[in-house]
């Protein structure tokens, strides 16, 4: 399953998406150039900033 790294990606997820939702998806990926998963994934990280401090 892909090269070797440092931070494997080992967890599958499968989201459905609203029009909307893709469509911003979508623009995203197109503006940057980065993959579908990439752009997830980064989408995640911005969550942690809505974490309270001791849970992450």
């Amino acid at each position: 399953m892909g090269c070797p790294t440092s931070d494997p990606k080992s967890k599958p997820v499968l989201v459905r998406l609203g029009a909307d939702d893709a469509n911003t998806l979508s623009s995203y990926i197109k503006l940057t150039g980065v993959t579908r998963a990439e752009a997830i994934r980064r989408g995640i990280r911005k969550l942690t900033d809505d974490l309270p401090t001791a849970t992450h």
